[in-house]
């Protein structure tokens, strides 16, 4: 039974963003996928989770917020190549993933794990794997790529998304 008094929540996510460049880049190069399955992912939405929040009490953001600001960081810019083309059956989700992610981003999924510790946020607990997707609900084999994936996410900053309706506003940004 759903509570009357329930507190207003929103559904948060931490992630890499991608350029405007890059997301027109990586969709270009989708359409000539010729998929045959799923849901494609809108342009405007591709971005490299770092950490799925979930529901969260507003009252909460402002904290959460406030413990990212005083978590320490690299102070550089972030580099890496979606390079490998793939399909996780368990998702069923078609994705660009780094063959080669660099260690800076384990660390920083790491610190926001860390960061986000004393709010008892249930955080997913399996491996962290970085990947962009590309499409959902999707049921068949990984297609064949005319011109194999090569594409630079380069950025200097990570953001606080919320998802509403199948869109996802940044409510914050970090520097890296």
């Amino acid at each position: 039974m759903p509570l009357l008094n329930a507190e207003p929540s929103k559904r948060l996510f931490f992630a890499l963003p991608c350029s405007a460049v890059q997301r027109s880049a990586i969709s270009q190069w989708r359409r000539h996928l010729q998929l045959r399955s799923g849901r494609p992912v809108v342009a405007e939405n591709f971005h490299l989770t770092l950490a799925f929040l979930g529901a969260v009490p507003v009252s909460m953001i402002g904290a959460i917020c406030a413990a990212i600001d005083h978590m320490p960081v690299s102070n550089k810019s972030m580099s890496l190549c979606l390079d490998t083309l793939d399909v996780w059956r368990q998702s069923n989700i078609l994705l660009l993933a780094p063959q080669d992610p660099p260690p800076a981003l384990g660390r920083l999924v790491y610190a926001l794990e860390q960061a986000l510790l004393p709010f008892g946020l249930v955080l997913d607990k399996r491996e962290f794997r970085a990947h962009l997707t590309l499409s959902r609900d999707y049921r068949m084999a990984v297609p064949e790529a005319v011109t194999p994936p090569e594409f630079w996410l380069k950025t200097d900053h990570f953001v606080l998304y919320e998802s509403h309706k199948g869109r996802y506003r940044a409510l914050a940004q970090w520097p890296l």
